[in-house]
C-alpha cells in the first residue's frame, strides 16, 4: 500500500519539474525549485516511516539547509533583478 504516496509524490514533483523548466518567470522557478525540494524530502520521510529508521532524518535536514540557502540565494537575485 506504499505505493499510493510514491505515486502521489512523484506526480507532484513532475508537476513542478514542469513549472521549473517551463516557468514563464524566475520567481515561478523558485517556488518550483521548492517544491520539488519538499516533495523530495518528503519522499525520503515516507521511505524513513516504512523502514523505521531515524537516519534518513539527517538526509532530510541537509536537503531543507541546501533549498533553504539556495531560495535565499534566488530571492536574493530576484530581488536585485527587479523581476
Amino acid at each position: 500500500m506504499l505505493w499510493i504516496p510514491y505515486t502521489v509524490l512523484g506526480f507532484a514533483g513532475a508537476l513542478f519539474l514542469y513549472r521549473l523548466l517551463r516557468g514563464p518567470s524566475v520567481p515561478d522557478r523558485v517556488f518550483a525549485l521548492d517544491g520539488v525540494l519538499v516533495t523530495v524530502m518528503s519522499g525520503i520521510l515516507v521511505g524513513a516511516a516504512d523502514r523505521a529508521t531515524t537516519v534518513a532524518l539527517i538526509a532530510v535536514l541537509l536537503v531543507a539547509l541546501v533549498g533553504f540557502v539556495a531560495t535565499a540565494a534566488l530571492a536574493r537575485y530576484v530581488e536585485r533583478r527587479g523581476a
